[in-house]
């Protein structure tokens, strides 16, 4: 039987007593005691379920908007005009349905690819950007449909503001882990690795008990801020073992947890199950933006979460090797390039 088949029906204030909806305004805005006060309560969300709704994030409902407008204008396009900007080496472009899965996925194992169609995109990069020029990993350029510049805007400027809104987490989650609040911002700086996915997933078979959306999975990213629209089909596996379908909150953004952070933090911080079963009659869409650290960074248990009854449970690791390893064990495509390094070296 589908495991989503088994999940919590509840209303917004008994979702809200699991994942709770924290206002990051006073910690935005700098309000005296914000910071530590925004820090306690994400503190508590993310060692109890890895989840909170972000509320106070000053992103306009307007970019939200037209973010799902342009979306809808993406999916609505010929798969013949969509499939020439596929998913390259980077991560950035076109998935078709069933070109992923969660193939190393501890949450259930996963028999089908994913139901879903997304468009990646990343910054914005000119072709005589530095990284472009030299090839970096990680570092390409966007890719974009022909004749569709209003969409192209639209989903700019929604990663752009979301960009800033990752950027100012980033001194609460550090207080979160009793931290100094500039702790991250370093392994941020100039151009983080960040993907914003804009997902479609039209509506599946019912009857079919091995197909998902998205099957169960964790995120790899730091943390993974999510919008949707108020087609259901998300589910979150609480630390009992139940699955909830956490309801849409006019106005909030929904942030989970990823492995980075879970490594960051030592297992102290959890990044939490998840999966969309698209049961509806309707298409289903979302936004998500995945924020990590630059490709560059040294990630390793933070201070603040090991000691004597806690070592590292996690051995230092370069952020780019951890992504791209996660790239290659998930995505369909990454065969052709995993296997070409493997030949070169």
């Amino acid at each position: 039987m589908n495991i989503f088949k088994t999940m919590a029906v509840t209303s917004v204030a008994e979702a809200t007593r699991a994942i709770p909806v924290i206002d990051f305004g006073p910690a935005f805005r700098r309000e005296p005691g914000g910071l530590d006060a925004v820090a306690a309560l994400v503190r508590d969300a993310s060692e109890r379920i890895g989840f909170f709704y972000l509320a106070g994030h000053g992103v306009p409902p307007a970019v939200v908007d037209d973010a799902f407008a342009a979306s809808r204008e993406f999916h609505a396009l010929p798969l013949a005009d969509k499939l020439p900007l596929s998913l390259n080496e980077n991560n950035i472009g076109y998935l078709p349905v069933n070109q992923s899965m969660q193939r190393h996925s501890t949450v259930h194992k996963a028999t089908r690819p994913n139901f879903n169609e997304s468009f990646f995109i990343s910054h914005e990069r000119a072709a005589d950007h530095p990284d472009v020029v030299a090839g970096t990993p990680l570092r390409g350029r966007n890719q974009w449909p022909e004749g569709h510049g209003g969409m192209r805007s639209a989903m700019v400027t929604y990663f752009k503001a979301l960009d800033g809104v990752g950027e100012r987490m980033l001194s609460v989650l550090a207080r979160a882990l009793d931290m100094p609040a500039d702790t991250f911002a370093p392994f941020f700086q100039g151009e983080a690795h960040v993907n914003l996915r804009f997902l479609h997933y039209p509506p599946q078979d019912v009857d079919d008990d091995e197909q998902f959306g998205q099957g169960p999975h964790t995120d790899n990213s730091f943390v993974t801020i999510l919008a949707r629209m108020d087609v259901p089909g998300l589910a979150v596996r609480l630390p009992s073992g139940e699955w909830l379908a956490p309801p849409l909150i006019p106005g909030t953004f929904l942030v989970n947890l990823g492995n980075i952070m879970k490594r960051w933090s030592n297992d102290r911080f959890l990044s939490t199950p998840h999966g969309v079963l698209n049961d509806s009659p309707n298409d289903r869409y979302s936004i998500a933006f995945f924020y990590s650290p630059n490709p560059d960074a040294v990630i390793e248990c933070l201070p603040s979460c090991v000691g004597p009854d806690r070592p590292p449970a996690y051995a230092r690791a370069v952020y780019r090797d951890l992504v791209l390893e996660f790239y290659n064990a998930n995505y369909f495509h990454r065969r052709e390039y995993s296997g070409s390094r493997a030949a070169a070296g």
